[in-house]
């Protein structure tokens, strides 16, 4: 397999385990849907956490691969503002907590060009 091949399975499985996670364990999850969307935490919770296992399954399979991988990048946009919050309401915790709240933030960078990336490669080999 090469790393083309290997790149979007890959991002698959990590946005299938932070799905799987969304179900499995909801509460952190819950802490971090800004209040000012509607509709209550675990609905977003649980909706984020759909849109991440559709992604996998999009990114899965090479007909939908590109427009997954692309949907991915918005979606790791979309959900910014949740990263913003946990950063906020994790600012007077310990050090360790703080650094995985602040590190979150610019890890944001790399998951959308990633996913920019898996579309453009489809792109170029399809």
């Amino acid at each position: 397999m090469s790393r083309s091949e290997r790149s979007p399975l890959l991002l698959a499985g990590l946005l299938a385990a932070a799905g799987v996670a969304h179900f499995a364990v909801p509460r952190p999850f819950d802490a971090v849907v800004p209040r000012a969307l509607p509709g209550g935490p675990r609905a977003w919770t649980f909706a984020s956490g759909a849109a991440e296992l559709a992604l996998a399954a999009g990114l899965a399979a090479p007909r939908t691969r590109r427009a997954a991988a692309l949907a991915a990048a918005a979606f790791f946009v979309g959900v910014f503002p949740a990263n913003v919050k946990m950063a906020v309401d994790w600012r007077r915790r310990p050090a360790a907590q703080r650094a995985v709240a602040y590190g979150r933030l610019p890890l944001q960078v790399p998951l959308v060009l990633w996913a920019r990336g898996v579309a453009a490669g489809v792109a170029k080999d399809g």
